[in-house]
């Protein structure tokens, strides 16, 4: 037998740094005021692959299938159409909504260092705020949460609709915007010359390639550069980047959020503000989360093109951020303290384990049949700071023996003692 391939079991020390990362994301998200929510796994065929969801590229990758009830489904490939879906089975939420969700997604795609086909994400999403102030919280929210990770990140930020702005004035026709769009998203990974044969296969004209190569050809292109070269500076796209700009620099994330006029991200659905986020180093290459903005997909889905639903979401990829830190120390818990049954004491073993458990202590319970001395060896080179002994003289007498593993103190004391001294001195 063997895994599924793209597919993992987590446990031990890997699946307590996994929870560590997503308990660090938890606190965060709720600081934010942020509600949890949980969507649906399965979902019908028709919604996942709807022109209004995650692309072309995205839907080559769902799982499909189909119930004994012959009906169309699929799997989710991430947890933003599901959220859309929520909110438009639901109009009677108040706006604006905040969620976040952690949850398995499924994608059929290729597999490669921190890209699986059964992943975790970590999403939080906001409905119901048109203006920029949306994206600026979300950013925050994305630097603090990699500042609690330490973890030090770059995220790069553009709008589509500038984008589009741009490729307009360069005469890109209006159906190759998107594909125009995909192709200088990659301009990292394919280079000037890579771009330059996507476009000449797109069958643009010449001197369409051409402007477009002198766009990608501009030495760390400002906003302001690129408005006064293509004269866009009056469009609804160039006013939503000045807007988000300006209050960028008013909140001091200037520094941490960087403007690349080339990012698009692949999902069609975006309509504005696009942005991922980047290891600074640059010793993993994959983006580390990412997101934008996506007005219109809950306003499709109800058939209610007259209803704004402005929206804003960014994703966490939990397991780049796993292939960031799996070394990493991460302080993961431990007992606080073990309980080591002698004799034919293994009933009161269990008992005081259970009492020290509801009084919030994490305690083990030493059942293994190993030695007394093995165990307290275990112990002590665990780091574990306390151990307590219960045999029939312990049990008889209703106390039992705690050993201070750092001082290398033994004490017997009745069992509300040990709670009440451990409390005291954790």
């Amino acid at each position: 037998m063997q895994n599924v391939k793209g597919t993992n079991d987590y446990f031990g020390k890997e699946q307590a740094v996994r929870r560590k990362v997503q308990s660090t994301l938890r606190d965060v998200f709720e600081s934010y005021d942020y509600e949890e929510m949980e969507s649906t796994i399965l979902n019908e065929r028709e919604l996942l692959s709807s022109k209004y969801a995650g692309g072309e590229e995205i839907q080559k990758e769902m799982y499909q299938l189909t119930d004994q009830g012959k009906r169309d489904l699929g799997l989710r490939y991430d947890l933003t159409i599901p959220f859309a879906k929520v909110i438009a089975f639901n109009p009677g939420i108040e706006l604006p909504f905040k969620r976040f969700e952690m949850g398995k997604v499924f994608r059929d795609g290729p597999v490669k260092r921190g890209r699986l086909r059964e992943f975790l994400q970590c999403d939080v999403d906001v409905v119901g705020i048109p203006g920029p102030e949306a994206e600026v919280e979300l950013m925050q929210l994305a630097v603090e949460a990699f500042r609690r990770l330490e973890i030090p990140v770059l995220l790069r930020w553009n709008n589509r609709r500038f984008l589009g702005e741009v490729l307009e004035s360069m005469g890109v026709p209006a159906e190759m915007k998107s594909t125009v769009m995909l192709t200088l998203d990659k301009i990292e990974k394919i280079g000037r010359e890579g771009v330059r044969q996507e476009l000449v296969s797109k069958v643009l004209a010449p001197e369409v390639c051409d402007h477009i190569l002198e766009f990608v050809d501009l030495k760390e292109p400002s906003f302001e550069q690129i408005v006064g070269r293509y004269r866009v500076g009056d469009n609804p796209g160039a006013r939503e980047v000045q807007m988000l700009q300006d209050m960028l620099q008013r909140v001091g994330l200037e520094q941490d959020c960087v403007f690349d006029p080339f990012l698009s991200r692949g999902l069609s659905f975006y309509t504005g503000t696009v942005y991922e986020i980047f290891d600074v180093s640059g010793s993993y290459r994959s983006s580390l989360g990412g997101g934008g903005r996506y007005d219109a997909i809950i306003a499709h889905l109800v058939g209610r093109d007259d209803i704004a639903y402005p929206t804003v979401g960014l994703s966490f990829g939990m397991e780049s951020i796993m292939e960031m830190i799996r070394n990493r120390p991460m302080g993961t818990s431990k007992p606080q303290v073990i309980v080591i049954p002698i004799g034919d004491a293994i009933p009161e073993g269990l008992r005081a384990a259970a009492v020290l458990r509801n009084q919030g202590l994490r305690t083990e319970f030493a059942h293994n049949g190993r030695k007394l001395k093995k165990t307290l060896s275990k112990a002590s080179s665990d780091g574990i700071p306390y151990v307590i002994l219960i045999g029939e003289e312990e049990a008889a007498a209703g106390q039992v023996r705690l050993k201070g593993m750092h001082e290398n103190t033994e004490v017997q004391m009745r069992l509300e003692e040990v709670v009440a001294f451990m409390k005291q001195n954790s």
